[in-house]
């Protein structure tokens, strides 16, 4: 990542702009009705709580939108949505949760992916709020580690022009943040996916010309404990992020899948989003076998809240076996 500087300087008034009238149609999400009724948000709890060894994980809600899942998915059978929707008591227009994650070790505060901020109307953007309702206020995040560089996942990096997180560092693989941010990547984008990377530049671009994005190579500890694994196919540096405490693991997916109901039953179904569908297909039946086999925790951005579970092999396909609410912290 390089001349940052100047990618700051000459893209930031376009980004601004292109935002403004990207912002028509909702890019990463397809909302039944996108200007939500603020009457209509419910005040749900938005922190959840649990303990891995030593270490504190809270999971936060940022919210959750409704998505026409025949609309995004895609490499379905004929009927597949509409059976397996069913099946789980929903149907194709299905509420996505948008969940970040706290890990709290070794006196720091690290936050996993930043929410949307007030991209995609009401019932989304709720992160701050729930943090601080938690007990935690946004400028005492020490790093936030960037599972990829969508706005569901970015967005809440900034409120306007200014900074949620201005005391934290920004981790991203280096591949990712190569192929968004970079000004080769950029004017070699086709023009439909040049909106895409403004809205990467418009949220992580204050970061870059404050000092604060930290691009890491896979392989090394980011914190004690804490280890991104390559998972790209959603987008090109897409990352887990593996945090182990006296013999307890939890592994923060990210994106690796979209949709409970269908994806865990076809792992093969993809989303309209994936840079890679093949590749992602792919991460995605590795994660599901390694969990599986493993039995260690899984805590998913887009599952229902609080998003962390574990999940079983089945005849076909797997099942999702969220967590068992607790007040002790373990969860089991």
């Amino acid at each position: 990542m390089t001349n940052t500087n100047f990618l700051f300087n000459r893209f930031l008034p376009k980004l601004i702009l292109s935002f403004c009238i990207m912002m028509g149609v909702a890019l990463y999400y397809v909302p039944v009705t996108f200007a939500q009724d603020t009457a209509k948000v419910l005040p749900q709890p938005g922190s959840y709580h649990m303990m891995l060894g030593d270490v504190g994980i809270i999971a936060f809600s940022d919210g959750s939108i409704p998505q026409d899942l025949n609309k995004l998915l895609t490499n379905t059978q004929p009927g597949e949505i509409k059976k397996l929707t069913e099946l789980n008591f929903q149907t194709p227009i299905a509420e996505a949760s948008v969940n970040a994650y706290l890990i709290k070790t070794n006196g720091k505060l690290i936050l996993v992916d930043a929410g949307t901020s007030a991209l995609y109307g009401p019932t989304l953007g709720h992160l701050p709020r729930n943090m601080i309702r938690a007990g935690y206020k946004p400028e005492q995040i020490d790093a936030v580690l960037v599972t990829h560089i969508h706005t569901d996942h970015t967005g809440g990096l900034m409120d306007g022009d200014k900074m949620v997180f201005p005391n934290a560092d920004i981790y991203v693989s280096k591949k990712e943040a190569d192929y968004w941010l970079s000004d080769e990547s950029y004017a070699k984008a086709p023009a439909r996916l040049k909106p895409y990377f403004d809205q990467a530049r418009l949220k992580m671009l204050p970061y870059v010309k404050a000092g604060k994005v930290k691009t890491y190579e896979y392989g090394k500890e980011l914190f004690p404990g804490i280890l991104p694994v390559a998972s790209a196919g959603h987008t090109p540096g897409h990352s887990f992020y593996q945090v182990n405490s006296k013999r307890e693991k939890i592994l923060f997916w990210g994106d690796i899948m979209h949709s409970a109901a269908v994806q865990f039953a076809d792992p093969d179904v993809t989303i309209v989003y994936d840079v890679d569908p093949a590749a992602a297909a792919q991460a995605r039946k590795k994660a599901y076998e390694d969990a599986a086999k493993g039995k260690y925790w899984i805590a998913a951005d887009h599952v229902s809240f609080p998003g962390i579970g574990h999940i079983r092999k089945r005849e076909k396909g797997y099942g999702w076996f969220p967590i068992n609410y607790t007040t002790s912290g373990i969860g089991q």
